[in-house]
């Protein structure tokens, strides 16, 4: 399973012109890398505009929605589309997508864990639904949205429901760019699954974001890596069997005593 994952770098409150730039991208990588699946960061249409989303955020999920379905269909291509910011019965929420390469929605997810750092929670609601496992080609997948990667809990339920490659879209400032590699390696290694992340680079509101999008396999190596500042594309591809060969391997989930962890987790 091919990838080609997006490190770019997010034009500030403008999400017609960020829409513009996906589309002249994913055109010339379909031509150039004939990806399976794309991957693109979080709040790609907007960047961390909090102050104007509640003018320039999408309603219901349009018009976002429907520009990655139709891109999807025109170039046959699966889309894990990243996250945008978007308005539902008044309230704003920071919401991923996956398009299938058929034009069809297959999975979203609003973000639960909002970022007190970034003063999200000031502008943003948090998901009320937990995140599930969804499919592409038959592989079962998960996705979460930036500070989710802290929170080990939910990428376990995703690999106990049986993800095989979980997705991390974000937009992680360089304050804590060591955070953001040693979590997605712990990430693949507990749980034995392939760790994909596209996360932006560049800089909005005096915060820096450390780019570092990776392709980690089950076994927690990094099998690719993006740079520290620079825009750039990655494309790796994938081994899915790994991940059945690593957990026979070492049999983490056969061995859990989940009886023995109750309460641990209240």
């Amino acid at each position: 399973m091919k990838h080609a994952i997006y490190q770019m770098d997010i034009i500030p409150g403008d999400p017609e012109r960020n829409r513009k730039r996906i589309r002249k991208w994913l055109a010339e990588r379909v031509e150039k890398d004939k990806p399976d699946v794309i991957v693109l960061p979080e709040m790609w249409t907007t960047a961390y505009t909090l102050e104007q989303l509640e003018e320039i955020a999408d309603l219901d999920g349009e018009p976002t929605r429907s520009f990655l379905k139709e891109l999807a269909k025109q170039y046959h291509v699966h889309i894990i589309g990243g996250s945008f910011a978007n308005k539902v019965d008044g309230a704003i929420y920071n919401t991923a997508l996956v398009v299938n390469h058929a034009g069809e929605e297959v999975y979203t997810y609003d973000k639960i864990h909002l970022v007190p750092m970034l003063n999200e929670p000031a502008y943003l609601a948090g998901g009320k639904r937990q995140a599930h496992v969804f499919e592409l080609d038959g592989v079962k997948m998960g996705l979460l949205i930036c500070y989710d990667l802290r929170f080990p809990e939910l990428a376990r339920e995703l690999a106990l429901a049986g993800a095989e490659v979980i997705y991390i879209v974000a937009e992680w400032p360089s304050a804590r760019k060591d955070h953001w590699k040693a979590l997605q390696l712990a990430r693949a290694i507990e749980n034995q699954c392939y760790v994909i992340s596209s996360n932006r680079v560049g800089e909005y509101d005096s915060v820096s974001f450390c780019g570092t999008s990776l392709v980690v396999d089950p076994w927690g190596n990094i099998i690719k890596e993006g740079s520290e500042n620079n825009e750039e594309t990655l494309v790796e591809t994938i081994t899915v069997s790994n991940v059945d060969r690593i957990r026979k391997e070492v049999p983490v989930f056969a061995s859990r005593v989940p009886e023995m962890y109750k309460g641990w987790t209240q």
